[in-house]
C-alpha cells in the first residue's frame, strides 16, 4: 500500500516516461559538434576520407593504360573509351546528391553509402565477364567515387574554420592529385605483373580500411531533424538526377557517334542522342526550378554572383585539366613511339605539381586569410603550361617534354583550391553541403565535357589531317584503322607511319590549344569574384547559423513558419544581393533548422537520427 504524501513530496509529480532533466542535459553535453571533437578522432576521420579520396582519384585515370589488355580479352576496342566515360558520367550526374544525403542520412551514413558503392563497383570490375558488365561496374564505382569526393569536402568543412579549411583541403587535394597522377602507371604496372583484374581487386582492402576508420571516428553531431527512412527517400531528387544523367549521357553518345565513329548527320544514331540531350536538359532545368523540393542543383545558387562565377570557372578549369591528362601521354606513345609505361610516367610531374600547388594554396590562405591575390597570380600558370605543351616537337629535349606540364598542374591546383574557399566564404554555414554539391556538379560536368569535347576535337582534326596526307587505294579503310587503334601505326611502312604520326601530332596540338583557351577564359570569368577576410567570413557564418536556429525555434504564440524556402538564404556578403525567395516548397538549406541535433553515434550502419533537445547553455 502506497504511503500517504508528506510535506517533502513535490506538488507536481514527474511522469515515469519523462526523462530526468539532468540526464537529458548530460546526454546533450555528450553530443559534440564537429569543431569540438578530439584531435585523435579528427585525425582518424582525415586518414579515412583521404584514403578513400586517393582511391577515387586513382580510378579516374586507372583504365587509360589498361584498355589494350581489356580490349584484347573482350575483343571490343570500339567500346573501350566508355570505361573512362562511364566513371566520369556517374561521378558528374550523381555526386550532387551526396550533399543532400549528408543532411538526411548524416555525414557517417552518407560516407558509408559512397564507399559501399565504390567497393561494389570495384569488385564488379574485377569479376566482369564481358565489356558491357565492366562498363556497368565502372558506372557503379563512379557513383561511389563521386560521393567520396563531395562528402570528404563536406566533412572537412565541418571540422575546420574557414581559414584553416583551405590548408586541410590542400592536403586532401594532394591525395587527389597523387591518385590521378599515379592511376595510369599503377594500372600499367599491375596489369603487366598480375593482370588487369588485379588492378581493381587490389583496391578493395584499402576501401575497407577507409570505411572502418571513418565509421569509427565520425561521431559528431550537426543540426537537423529526426528523419525516418521514408522521409529520407522522399527528399531525394530522383527526377533531377535521372534527367541530368540522360542529358549528359545522350550528349556523350552524340559526340562519340558523330566524331569518333564519323557517322553522317543524317544518321539516326547521331540525331537521336542530340535531340534527347537537348530535351532532357530542359527537363532537368524544369524539374530543378519548379518540381523538386530539394533539387540537386539548387536554383537559389544560380541567383548569386559568386557561386555562379566560381562554378563556371571550375567547369572550364576541369575541362582544361582533363583534356590534357587524357591526351598528354598519347603524344609520347604515338608521336614519340615510346612505351605505354614511359608515356604514363610523364604524368608524374603533373601529379607532384598539383599536390604542391594544393598545399601551397592552402598554406597561403591559412597564413594570410585571403585568396584573391594568389588566384590572380597563379591562375595564369595553366595557360602558360598549356602553351608550352602545345609547342612540343619530336626533337624537344627532356626539360621541355618532362617539365612543361608543371606550371599547368600547379596553377590548376591553386585555382581549384581558392575557388572552393571563395565559394564557401560567400555562403552561410548552413548551406555548405548544398554549396559544395553545386560546385562539384560543375566540376563533374567539366571533367566529362573536357574528355568528350577534346576527344571530338581530336578525332575530327585527326580525320582531316589523315585525309590530307594518305591517298593510297585503301585510304578509307586505313584511315579508319589508324583512328580506332594507334597500335596500327607500328605495322605501317615508314612513309605511311610518318604521315600517321604527323597527323596525330597535329590533332594533339589542337587539343592542347583547346585547353589553353579554356583556362584563359576561366581566368577572366573569375576576375569579378571579390576577396574576403576568411576570419571575418567565418564569424559571420557562425552568427548567421546561430540566428537561423534561434529564429526557427517553435513558439506556440507565434504564427511565423520556419525559414523553409529559398527566401531563408542569406549570403552574408555585402557584395551580393540575396536571392529573391519564391513561394514554393523548395528547401535549399542544407540543415533543417530545428531544436534538435542529428545523432551520428548509433552503432547501426548509417547512424541514427533520434531527436534530442538542442543545447541552450552558451559557452
Amino acid at each position: 500500500m502506497a504511503s500517504p504524501p508528506t510535506e517533502h513530496d513535490p506538488l507536481l509529480k514527474r511522469s515515469p516516461a519523462q526523462p530526468n532533466a539532468e540526464i537529458v542535459q548530460a546526454d546533450v553535453k555528450r553530443q559534440l559538434g564537429p569543431l569540438e571533437i578530439s584531435a585523435a578522432s579528427r585525425r582518424g576521420i582525415l586518414v579515412g576520407v583521404f584514403m578513400a579520396t586517393f582511391l577515387g582519384s586513382l580510378n579516374l585515370s586507372l583504365v587509360s593504360t589498361m584498355m589494350p589488355s581489356i580490349s584484347a580479352e573482350f575483343q571490343k576496342l570500339n567500346q573501350a573509351s566508355w570505361l573512362g566515360t562511364a566513371y566520369l558520367l556517374a561521378k558528374c550526374t550523381l555526386s550532387p546528391l551526396c550533399g543532400r544525403l549528408c543532411d538526411v542520412m548524416g555525414r557517417r551514413g552518407a560516407n558509408q553509402t559512397a564507399i559501399a558503392f565504390a567497393v561494389i563497383g570495384t569488385i564488379g570490375c574485377g569479376l566482369s565477364r564481358n565489356m558491357e558488365s565492366l562498363i556497368l561496374a565502372r558506372f557503379v564505382a563512379g557513383i561511389g567515387g563521386g560521393g567520396i569526393f563531395t562528402i570528404s569536402t563536406i566533412i572537412v568543412s565541418d571540422m575546420y574554420s574557414l581559414r584553416n579549411r583551405g590548408l586541410v583541403q590542400g592536403v586532401a587535394s594532394c591525395f587527389n592529385g597523387l591518385g590521378i597522377g599515379l592511376g595510369g602507371p599503377f594500372g600499367g604496372i599491375v596489369t603487366d605483373w598480375l593482370g588487369w583484374r588485379a588492378a581493381f581487386l587490389i583496391q578493395v582492402p584499402l576501401y575497407l580500411v577507409a570505411f572502418i576508420l571513418s565509421t569509427y571516428n565520425i561521431h559528431y553531431v550537426t543540426p537537423g531533424k529526426s528523419k525516418s527512412i521514408k522521409e529520407v527517400l522522399k527528399r531525394i531528387d530522383y527526377f533531377g538526377s535521372l534527367t541530368l544523367l540522360i542529358s549528359v549521357g545522350s550528349l556523350l553518345v552524340f559526340l562519340s557517334t558523330r566524331y569518333n565513329e564519323s557517322l553522317p548527320w543524317s544518321d539516326a544514331r547521331v540525331i537521336t542522342p542530340l535531340v534527347l540531350a537537348i530535351v532532357f536538359c530542359f527537363c532537368f532545368l524544369g524539374v530543378e526550378l519548379f518540381v523538386a523540393s530539394e533539387p540537386v542543383m539548387d536554383p537559389s545558387m544560380l541567383r548569386q554572383k559568386v557561386p555562379v562565377l566560381a562554378s563556371v570557372s571550375d567547369f572550364l578549369v576541369t575541362a582544361c585539366n582533363f583534356s590534357v591528362i587524357y591526351f598528354f601521354p598519347m603524344w609520347f606513345q604515338v608521336v614519340m613511339l615510346q612505351s605505354a609505361s614511359t608515356a604514363g610516367l610523364h604524368l608524374i610531374p603533373n601529379s607532384l605539381s598539383m599536390s604542391t600547388g594544393s598545399l601551397f594554396a592552402g598554406w597561403m590562405m591559412h597564413r594570410t586569410g585571403r585568396y584573391k591575390k594568389f588566384n590572380l597570380i597563379f591562375g595564369i600558370f595553366p595557360f602558360v603550361g598549356a602553351v608550352l605543351i602545345s609547342l612540343m616537337r619530336e626533337d624537344s629535349g627532356p626539360i621541355h617534354s618532362w617539365l612543361s606540364i608543371i606550371p599547368f598542374g600547379f596553377g590548376n591546383a591553386v585555382v581549384l583550391q581558392t575557388m572552393l574557399v571563395a565559394l564557401l566564404a560567400h555562403l552561410p554555414e548552413s548551406h555548405m553541403a548544398v554549396g559544395t554539391g553545386f560546385g562539384q556538379l560543375f566540376r563533374g560536368i567539366g571533367q566529362v565535357g573536357g574528355v568528350a569535347l577534346s576527344s571530338a576535337i581530336f578525332q575530327s582534326w585527326l580525320d582531316s589531317e589523315l585525309r590530307k596526307r594518305i591517298h593510297t587505294p585503301d585510304a578509307e579503310e586505313l584511315i579508319l584503322q589508324i583512328r580506332r587503334s594507334a597500335a596500327v601505326i607500328g605495322t605501317l611502312n615508314p612513309t605511311l607511319q610518318r604521315d600517321a604520326r604527323d597527323s596525330y601530332a597535329s590533332g594533339l596540338r589542337t587539343v592542347y590549344i583547346f585547353a589553353a583557351c579554356s583556362t584563359v577564359l576561366a581566368y577572366f570569368v573569375r576576375l569579378p569574384i571579390p576577396d574576403k577576410d576568411l576570419d571575418m567570413a567565418h564569424k559571420k557564418q557562425r552568427a548567421a547559423s546561430t540566428d537561423e536556429q534561434n529564429n526557427s525555434t517553435p513558439d506556440a504564440s507565434s504564427s511565423s513558419t520556419p525559414p523553409d524556402s529559398a527566401s531563408a538564404i542569406e549570403t552574408e556578403n555585402e557584395d551580393d544581393t540575396p536571392p529573391v525567395g519564391r513561394k514554393h516548397r523548395m528547401r535549399p538549406s542544407t540543415y533543417d533548422p530545428a531544436d534538435s541535433f542529428m545523432d551520428l553515434e548509433s552503432d547501426r550502419i548509417g547512424g541514427s537520427t533520434r531527436e534530442v533537445p538542442r543545447r541552450t547553455d552558451a559557452k
